[in-house]
């Protein structure tokens, strides 16, 4: 359980550094606009985009595995080991055919899924804050639809939302970090992890 946990906030770490390699912009010349082009245009740009894109995928592909071994006995948390493997799955395949238009929305809905499974088995302190950052997601996501239908400012909306959704990964690389874990190795239900988490914070 413990190599697990290891793993998984490596995993995540590694795939969350891949996923914000857009911050390259600022550092390279990429003829991108990022006001008016959305983030993925960069994938096309420079070759660096996609390599970085792509390891970041199969670190978060890899992360599901790992997540599967460590969170409780139950659909909802499993749903949540899912969801982060499906969405590097996409995001290979993204950065791999950066000409596909449906990867990108695939990649929200995943991660909407994903964001909704928190708030089904976390415990009621971070269920809280996973309803905030769920509402961040959502609201992040229909600046980018807004911002399309409008025809304009897509640059600023797509990367407003990979910031969101950065801080959505980070959230949950923490709540991974501190996840009770048995010593034994038994897998624990959502109620007992609940239960051990409630009496942690006493």
């Amino acid at each position: 359980m413990r190599a697990a946990r290891v793993a998984s906030i490596a995993l995540i770490g590694l795939g969350l550094a891949g996923y914000s390699a857009w911050l390259l912009e600022f550092f390279l010349p990429t003829g991108v606009s990022p006001v008016r082009q959305p983030v993925w245009d960069l994938l096309r740009a420079r070759p660096e985009f996609q390599i970085a894109t792509g390891l970041g995928g199969l670190a978060f592909f890899l992360a599901g595995p790992a997540l599967m071994r460590l969170v409780p006995v139950h659909w909802t948390s499993r749903l949540t080991a899912v969801s982060v493997g499906a969405f590097g799955i996409v995001l290979m395949v993204c950065a791999g055919v950066p000409e596909t238009v449906v990867t990108p929305i695939l990649l929200n809905l995943i991660f909407v899924l994903g964001a909704v499974s928190l708030v089904l088995w976390w415990p009621p302190r971070w269920r809280a804050v996973a309803v905030g950052g769920l509402s961040f997601v959502l609201l992040a996501w229909l600046l980018v639809v807004a911002a399309e239908m409008a025809g304009h400012l897509q640059g600023v909306s797509t990367r407003v939302q990979l910031v969101v959704q950065a801080a959505e990964i980070v959230l949950g690389g923490a709540y991974v970090v501190q996840m009770p874990v048995p010593p034994n190795g038994r897998k624990l239900s959502v109620a007992d992890g609940t239960l051990r988490s409630n009496r942690h914070r006493k």
